[in-house]
């Protein structure tokens, strides 16, 4: 009997009981075999990303960034959570016209995980200090609880995963096709309310299988998410998978399990597999699904390579199927699902932990920090003798542990880093990807067209925020393109970065701009489940109108709505030209 020997994996595969297709070769290696489809999956069979490590720290860090090869400089690099960096002075109209070589700069952008681990004051003085040292003092906080700088130099990377290792920290399977970044949940293990502390779990995956070679060569990315606290801080409608805290009636706290979610350019929300996951099993669980997106995933075509088309394609019934007979050995039992969030998912503001100390919420600017930020944090911490910090799925961090008599020096010492405990429903809850700033993707300008739109918004609806009648938050969030970095589909306002044409005085002019998504969602405390948002056909806005058009939008809802109705709900059934 044959068998299908998959790269990289501790045992061979079984060979598939099914007949042979008749249709295309979607690169599926338990159906069609291991051939590679297209250029990606000849290199990364012929040698892996995790392999370049090496030649960066012995070759191309002495000899300097001519030095590097095509297919390590755009493939392999990303394992490692390089990415070259847009060149700056090209405008977004030739984004599409230009090669990756073009595009690129002699620069990267380099990804660090930190995968919902806390972060003491001495891991924050290292960031801070790769920032100022190798990155011109840029640091951003994503929305996948990543630090990202920008500027760094081919001869700094060893140095720089010194110093990051020196501390716990790693860029290891960052980017590319392998299990990247953890999300979980930042109040983990401390908060009242918790149901169960993801941290274990995450822990025990980290130490298994990252960096392993057996699941570093993916179709495409797979992003987790890990939660058991009640407000759904991880967004976990929207990863490959989710593990969500519940309360089994018979077998007590343990997990929910949740598949295919993603967004860019074919949005689709998670399913729950309606398995109830107990945290001992947890780990391989998550091991039994990566597995099934290497054995299954499509690989013919990159965009249709990620696990929610495998989940469409397979239904989740089959799905369950497979990873119980196949990977597990055994069925899992049923579960319920989460709860309703009983509360903002940001963690924004002072709250009591468990212990009686306390952990603040705070929000940078879209993400933007900065290494004297997080060095002058780490001081304040100290000050105030909190202990640790974690960032947060909406690029905001929190500090943890903070005796009752520090909370209000602390808050004090945030405004004075440019963070605040208690900021407008704006700067809460608006997002912005990086942009053209740095992204070779992207169309647009966001986070300081972001931080503009805040500020005049702040000014404008000042008004509504003091009499009560805007009495929810609206999320607005702002995408350099059509991948939905930002998460687009799923904010209340959600902007798509593109070129719009407008009439000018000598006629029609090209200007940066956006195609508005409204009314969409994940799991909050205002809204029950996730969903997608709505396009308006002809609704677009230059960049320079955006806060033109959010005022005239949120006015327009305070006027129109019925009564303890969302802003969401209302963008879903409004005519279009209320929302004009």
């Amino acid at each position: 009997m044959t068998v299908t020997e998959i790269p990289g994996a501790t045992t061979p595969a079984r060979p598939a009981a099914r007949p042979p297709r008749a249709d295309r070769s979607n690169g599926q290696w338990k159906v069609d075999g291991l051939e590679p489809l297209n250029a990606n999956e000849v290199w990364k069979q012929e040698e892996g990303g995790l392999a370049v490590r090496e030649r960066i720290e012995k070759t191309y860090a002495k000899e300097g960034f001519g030095a590097i090869p095509a297919q390590d400089l755009t493939g392999r690099f990303r394992w490692w959570g390089l990415y070259t960096q847009r060149k700056p002075g090209i405008d977004g109209g030739r984004t599409a016209q230009l090669s990756d070589d073009e595009l690129s700069d002699t620069y990267f952008m380099l990804r660090v995980r930190t995968d919902g681990q806390a972060l003491p004051p001495e891991a924050l003085r290292v960031l801070g200090g790769i920032s100022v040292d190798f990155a011109r003092g840029s640091a951003d906080i994503t929305d996948r609880q990543n630090i990202q700088y920008h500027w760094i130099a081919i001869e700094d990377v060893p140095e720089i995963w010194r110093r990051l290792e020196s501390v716990g920290l790693e860029t290891t399977t960052a980017c590319g096709d392998t299990p990247r970044g953890f999300l979980g949940s930042p109040v983990a293990g401390i908060a009242a309310d918790e149901i169960i502390d993801p941290t274990p779990v995450i822990l025990e995956i980290k130490r298994r299988w990252i960096g392993n070679p057996e699941l570093a060569n993916l179709p495409r990315k797979f992003k987790t998410a890990i939660t058991g606290h009640p407000s759904l801080d991880v967004v976990h409608e929207i990863n490959d998978i989710s593990l969500v805290g519940v309360v089994h009636p018979e077998l007590g706290p343990g997990y929910d399990l949740w598949v295919g979610g993603g967004l860019s350019t074919s949005p689709r929300l998670a399913e729950r597999l309606g398995v109830f996951v107990s945290e001992d099993e947890a780990a391989e669980v998550w091991h039994g699904v990566i597995q099934i997106f290497r054995d299954y995933g499509f690989r013919r075509l990159r965009n249709k390579a990620r696990l929610k088309f495998l989940l469409a394609d397979w239904g989740v019934e089959k799905f369950r199927h497979v990873l119980e007979t196949e990977y597990l050995g055994h069925a899992l039992p049923d579960g319920p699902a989460p709860k309703p969030a009983t509360g903002p998912g940001d963690h924004v503001g002072v709250h009591l932990q468990k212990d009686g100390r306390y952990y603040v919420g705070a929000a940078p600017v879209v993400g933007r920090v900065g290494g004297p930020v997080l060095s002058g944090l780490a001081d304040l911490i100290d000050e105030v003798g909190a202990g640790r910090v974690r960032l947060t799925a909406h690029q905001k961090l929190v500090i943890l542990d903070v005796p009752e008599a520090g909370v209000e020096r602390l808050v004090e010492g945030l405004e004075g880093l440019g963070l605040t405990a208690r900021p407008s429903p704006f700067r809460r809850t608006t997002m912005a990807c990086t942009g053209i700033e740095f992204c070779k993707l992207a169309i647009v300008e966001t986070k300081d067209t972001a931080a503009a739109a805040i500020t005049e918004l702040e000014r404008r609806l000042a008004d509504v925020v003091a009499d009560g009648s805007l009495d929810e938050p609206i999320q607005l969030n702002v995408n350099g393109c059509p991948n939905s970095c930002a998460r687009i589909q799923t904010a209340d306002i959600g902007l798509k970065g593109q070129i719009v044409t407008v009439d000018g005085p000598d006629g029609p002019v090209q200007q940066a701009g956006f195609q508005v998504h409204l009314g969409g969602g994940l799991s909050t405390v205002e809204r029950d489940e996730a969903g997608l948002g709505r396009t308006v056909r002809g609704l677009k806005v230059t960049a320079a109108e955006l806060p033109d058009y959010v005022e005239r939008v949120i006015r327009s809802f305070i006027a129109r709505r019925s009564e303890g109705e969302t802003f969401a709900a209302w963008a879903l059934r409004a005519e279009d030209g209320e929302l004009l």
